[in-house]
């Protein structure tokens, strides 16, 4: 950390050079608004943390505890000490988004990201290396200790960073269309996050798990770096641009809505402690961090609850395609919906199809149900794609929107990490998943109460 903290104080000229914001072509000459093309990037560095998020683990999930010998809990809270380490560590990534600016950082992560899976590829033939050369009777120790470190890792640079540099970046570009804009993406996002166990099992069946990451970790590591590394810009200021291609109308933004303290020009916005003094931050947070923990549990998980439904994997995987094609268009339509109407009764129905979707997951052996749970976590995950990038830049500004971005992907980070370790323990104690998913269900209820409590964001 303290290296990223310093580079961009002593890096030699020659690298300095590279990552100016008219280098290698200056994004103001183009013919159209440069906004479009960080649209585009933004949703290409999402998907590509997909290998880091946890629908993009899952399908690796038993083919990990076959190699390991670990138990399907050990796994989870090896997962879950890996996430919630990670998550303590982004609002650092956060402040060093603000300093140093989204086109080095997306750069590092993805590079990162790619070793990340190159190690994790490998991690049970280090853990059966190390406990032959200890003399150990069994590796999985070691390659419970292995797995923890890369978990961390996994997800630091793919859930956090990654993710959090994509979408602070496209919130910085885009003002009155900011909506448009993130239902754009949210088309994109929300469907390729719900194929991607059906690729990446596809992918599985071709080249095997080992190979899958390895191939993974080429492209991400060296395409998505390169990508990431031609096309970001930290914001249209400093290319000489505008927010959504235009020369707006001085608006002051009364801070004293969120802190009491004078007014400011809204582009700058507030500060972190600011913004955490707020009603506003923690019910968005909370609201998206139940998703967060109640979506990643279930992939975490899927193929074994589709197992205990009597459903073979693939026909279990498959279900995320309709998901998938509901999530694309309630995506597009809540982006389109935030430009217009306030954004507390948009959570709200995020928040009631969640809570339906998770309680219809465990009846997945009744088809009207498994239905009912395609619709409750397609539109909730069309919702949550397109308001994660909405809401922070609209209620507190772009000037400290990476740090408090930072706080906020580490409540969702720490929150994710908790849902595959809960439903594991339902699983364990009960022998099955239904009562943990029907607890699930009541967390966004104690959501909703909080989300209708908070105030209006400024301009609304």
């Amino acid at each position: 950390m303290f290296f990223l903290n310093r580079l961009s104080q002593i890096a030699p000229p020659p690298l300095k050079h590279f990552f100016q914001p008219g280098y290698p072509f200056k994004p103001d000459r183009l013919p159209f608004f440069y906004g479009w093309v960080i649209l585009a990037a933004s949703t290409f560095g999402i998907l590509a943390s997909i290998p880091g998020q946890t629908i993009g683990v899952s399908v690796f999930t038993d083919h990990l505890l076959t190699v390991t010998g670990l138990t399907r809990l050990e796994l989870s809270n090896a997962y879950l000490v890996g996430t919630i380490t990670s998550g303590c560590l982004l609002p650092l990534g956060g402040a060093l988004l603000d300093r140093l600016g989204a086109r080095l950082m997306i750069v590092m992560a993805a590079v990162w990201l790619g070793l990340t899976l190159a190690y994790l590829s490998v991690s049970d033939r280090i853990a059966q290396a190390l406990s032959a050369l200890l003399s150990l009777e069994s590796s999985s120790l070691i390659a419970l200790a292995l797995l923890v470190l890369g978990f961390v890792s996994l997800r630091f640079s793919g859930q956090g960073m990654l993710t959090m540099t994509s979408r602070t970046t496209l919130g910085k570009w885009f003002d009155r269309r900011r909506g448009f804009a993130a239902g754009l993406e949210g088309i994109f996002v929300s469907f390729g996050f719900a194929i991607a166990p059906l690729v990446f099992s596809r992918w599985i069946g071709v080249l095997g798990w080992r190979w899958t990451w390895l191939s993974l970790a080429g492209v991400i590591g060296f395409g998505v770096s390169l990508v990431g590394w031609l096309l970001f810009r930290d914001n249209p200021e400093e290319c000489g641009l505008r927010m959504d291609g235009e020369e707006p109308e001085p608006v002051l933004e009364s801070s004293s809505t969120i802190s009491g303290a004078a007014a400011r020009p809204f582009i700058q916005g507030v500060t972190r402690r600011e913004a955490l003094r707020t009603l506003a931050f923690w019910a968005i947070t909370l609201a998206l961090a139940t998703q967060a923990l109640t979506i990643t549990g279930i992939t975490f998980h899927i193929v074994d609850i589709g197992a205990d439904a009597g459903l073979v994997e693939a026909r279990t995987v498959a279900i995320f395609v309709p998901i998938a094609v509901v999530s694309t268009a309630v995506g597009y339509g809540i982006g389109v919906a935030s430009d217009r109407f306030q954004l507390k009764p948009l959570f709200g129905v995020m928040m009631v199809f969640e809570a339906v979707g998770v309680a219809a997951m465990a009846h997945l052996q009744v088809p009207s149900l498994r239905w009912l749970a395609v619709l409750g976590l397609g539109v909730s995950g069309g919702c949550f794609a397109t308001l994660t990038s909405v809401a922070l830049p609209r209620y507190f500004g772009r000037a400290h929107l990476g740090a408090i971005a930072g706080v906020q992907m580490m409540s969702l980070v720490i929150a994710s990490a908790l849902g595959p370790t809960i439903l594991a323990w339902f699983k364990q104690v009960f022998g099955a998943y239904t009562l943990g998913l029907y607890a699930c269900s009541l967390l966004p209820v104690v959501a909703l109460g909080l989300v209708v409590g908070m105030g209006r964001p400024v301009g609304e």
